[in-house]
């Protein structure tokens, strides 16, 4: 199937189940909503305008959706009185239509849950001007740390849109969205939402809702609730230190200074696994394909990823990977002379390296890798998992007389003596260090810890 033919995966589309924007509409109720109007930017099949209908029969309904098969299913569902029509919602003036919706609209919906990023490989058309979220440049503008979803695009030209009015907004989002929106939003409350149950996604999926107008205070304290049928909050998110926290009661507690020399840094990035990374069989070393490997010890180094790491299974190292640089940008022919088996592997298997589809290695050298620097080779590390919630923080030593590598899934402060890695371990084991940790992981995405956690735990302890 294409992308053409799968709009799903597209426009991130997951319509939104009836019983779901019943529950949603009902949350709404009883927090006292009662909406003149109800503006779905987004309606898909209608389900949200449909439970609005219904809890609010006077409101006008307004809804826009860019799939003619979805505004016609819609109109049925709703008949003549809703205003549906086929829209970009990145071509749509939302002021205007807002202006029809008397004092006190309601902006509803579940806007697409898709990166930039993904739309990037699947070549879409479907998103704004492309932009650079939050002032990344440079490497973090082309990797990960600068993508963002179409949903909070979506929220962010609505926000813009209400302005001063006094309305209120509630929308079906990613987690990390409503997170990213808190500084500027004044969200009322934030109610996680069972994403399998609902759109069988294995996403952090929650309810956001928030209010506009003169008095609406962006960044205040939300409270988090585990479920819409919940009243009682398990947390509250917060602004602290120029930051959102996931546990503000945690962050209030003190934390102890953070050791000396603690950097963090992405263990190694290659993309390239059946040709960079070994494995060892009864014969010595095998790459992904199944051929028998043999290079110089000093291109060749102990490697361990997070699942090691998160198992303390970090002793034995058994699998190498290839190093070809020793800084980011190293010419790699020097290979030729100084690791000649290495160089010739590397050649063997030049195309396959050449077809990595990441615009990082463009313009680089051949063979490059990143999250390569001198701590990549020191001797001791302090390492930890940063797929798994609850972080497990290793001290890592040299294996055969070599340094250890770290994988891209991994973050390691490099230590040039066991005792400062054991100290700085040390620290992160504290019980106030690890609540106030607690306080920056939110949990729930793929990646439950971050070098931005890692860099505000020990900002906080200052």
């Amino acid at each position: 199937m294409t992308r053409a033919d799968n709009p799903r995966i597209e426009r991130g589309d997951f319509q939104t189940p009836d019983w779901l924007a019943r529950a949603v509409v009902e949350r709404l109720h009883r927090l006292g909503v009662s909406p003149s109007g109800v503006l779905e930017p987004t309606c898909g099949l209608g389900a949200f305008l449909v439970a609005a209908a219904a809890r609010w029969p006077t409101a006008a309904l307004v809804g826009r959706d860019l799939s003619p098969g979805y505004v016609a299913q819609a109109r049925r569902a709703l008949g003549p009185a809703a205003d549906l029509q086929v829209a970009d919602c990145f071509a749509t003036d939302w002021a205007a239509l807002l202006a029809r919706l008397g004092a006190a609209p309601l902006v509803l919906g579940n806007p697409p849950w898709v990166t930039a990023s993904r739309l990037g490989v699947l070549g879409s058309g479907n998103r704004p001007a492309r932009r650079t979220p939050e002032g990344f440049s440079g490497l973090d503008a082309t990797t990960g740390r600068s993508n963002f979803d179409l949903g909070e695009a979506v929220v962010g030209a609505l926000l813009d849109a209400l302005g001063e009015r006094p309305a209120w907004l509630a929308m079906l989002c990613k987690a990390t969205v409503a997170r990213r929106l808190l500084p500027r939003a004044a969200l009322v409350g934030v109610w996680r939402v069972d994403a399998a149950a609902a759109f069988g996604a294995a996403v952090d999926a929650v309810l956001m809702v928030a209010e506009t107008g003169p008095g609406a205070q962006a960044g205040r304290d939300v409270p988090v609730f585990a479920a819409l049928d919940r009243d009682r909050p398990e947390v509250h998110w917060g602004v602290r230190a120029g930051r959102v926290v996931a546990d503000v009661e945690a962050w209030a507690e003190p934390a102890p200074d953070a050791p000396p020399g603690l950097r963090w840094r992405s263990g190694l990035k290659h993309d390239c696994a059946a040709v960079m990374e070994l494995r060892r069989d009864d014969e010595g070393w095998v790459n992904g394909l199944g051929e028998a490997v043999d290079l110089e010890p000093s291109v060749a180094l102990p490697l361990l990823k997070s699942r090691d790491l998160a198992r303390g299974e970090i002793d034995g190292a058994a699998r190498r990977v290839v190093v070809p640089q020793r800084a980011l940008g190293q010419d790699t022919e020097r290979l030729a002379d100084e690791a000649p088996r290495a160089f010739a592997y590397l050649e063997r298997h030049a195309e396959r390296l050449g077809r990595r589809a990441s615009s990082i290695y463009r313009r680089q050298p051949r063979f490059a890798v990143f999250g390569v620097g001198p701590y990549t080779f020191a001797p001791w590390k302090v390492a930890v998992s940063g797929l798994h919630a609850e972080p497990a923080f290793r001290v890592v030593g040299p294996v055969d007389g070599q340094p250890v590598v770290l994988d891209d899934t991994c973050y390691f402060a490099g230590y040039d003596d066991e005792a400062a890695a054991r100290a700085a371990a040390d620290w992160l084991d504290a019980p106030a260090t690890r609540r106030r940790l607690r306080a920056l992981m939110f949990g729930g995405g793929k990646r439950p810890l971050t070098l931005d956690v890692l860099a505000g735990l020990q900002a906080a302890s200052r």
